[in-house]
């Protein structure tokens, strides 16, 4: 009896269809994957290595490459100007990253609050943001204009000074002005992300550190701080890649002028490569943003990781 029955209790394995291929969990994901991981590595991965390889050659304009190994780092290490362009970038971005960090959390702890066209501020204030780098860096050139400046006719009609400041003429001042517009432009997109991290936060927080006698500044300090804590770090994360790599701006406004005082790497790298006919060259420059820029991300990381208990 037993014997009879054993085939009838056998299961049977549904056909193979493509359709019921597709439907499994591996192979949708997998799928859903493979888009992006080949656009990253057709646009970024290709592009990524052959700047090593072109950073490992001779290679000028017009010419085959010869492979040279590491000279052309050895020679940029004991370029002058190329110990300055490191420095230039790490002030630039320190400082633009930190007024950015800075205002625009002040901007969220403001534009978190109940106001009058509380939605038109908020709108408003993503204008720097929407409009195009190039066009935005035009109008800061005119506004900076030793002769048509705003700024050095306001100076001059109150008297504080006569004539006006050569903004970007001065090595110090143009440095100041990159840094001040980086800033201007950079602000919405903290204010915006921190803005949605502050009304992501009960306040029935809030209420229970006030019965527990918080003044403001503690329930900013304990309360706010700790929460706003990880965005704080994505939003600054992507500041500081942005900022580190920043070309249009600094390009537009003083062309890594005057007397190379605000050249950074991405500027520095195109002038010898687009400028000097020197790829090889160009592109070691251009590499060699991303050894610092990876160990600043790291340390970040390390700092902002939670504490365990």
């Amino acid at each position: 009896m037993t014997a009879v029955l054993a085939p009838t209790m056998v299961r049977r394995r549904p056909a193979f269809t493509f359709g019921r291929w597709l439907e499994r969990e591996g192979v949708f994901s997998w799928l859903m994957v493979a888009p992006p991981v080949a656009f990253l590595v057709a646009m970024v991965g290709y592009p990524f290595f052959y700047g090593i390889w072109l950073s490992l050659q001779n290679r000028p304009v017009a010419k085959a490459g010869v492979f040279v190994g590491l000279d052309n780092f050895v020679a940029d290490w004991h370029d002058p100007v190329f110990r300055l362009v490191v420095v230039n970038t790490i002030v630039y971005t320190a400082a633009a990253t930190l007024l950015k960090m800075v205002g625009g959390l002040g901007l969220a702890l403001v534009m978190n609050q109940d106001f009058r066209f509380k939605n038109l501020t908020r709108a408003l204030l993503l204008l720097p943001f929407i409009v195009p780098t190039v066009l935005s860096t035009i109008a800061w050139q005119w506004i900076l204009d030793p002769a048509f400046s705003v700024i050095n006719w306001a100076l001059m009609a109150t008297g504080l000074a006569n004539p006006g400041p050569s903004w970007l003429g001065n090595p110090y001042l143009a440095m100041f002005s990159l840094i001040m517009v980086n800033t201007w432009r950079g602000l919405p997109f903290y204010a915006i992300t921190l803005l949605a991290g502050l009304q992501t936060i009960s306040p029935e927080l809030y209420e229970a550190a006030t019965i527990d006698g918080a003044s403001r500044f503690d329930r900013f300090r304990y309360v706010t701080l700790p929460l706003l804590k990880p965005i704080i770090f994505i939003v600054t994360m992507f500041s500081v890649i942005f900022t580190f790599a920043d070309f249009q701006l600094i390009y537009v406004l003083t062309r890594g002028g005057p007397a190379n005082a605000t050249h950074v790497f991405a500027t520095y790298a195109f002038d010898i490569a687009m400028g000097a006919g020197q790829f090889g060259q160009g592109a070691s420059i251009a590499l060699s943003m991303v050894p610092p820029l990876a160990l600043i991300i790291l340390a970040m990381a390390i700092y902002m990781r939670p504490a365990k208990s």
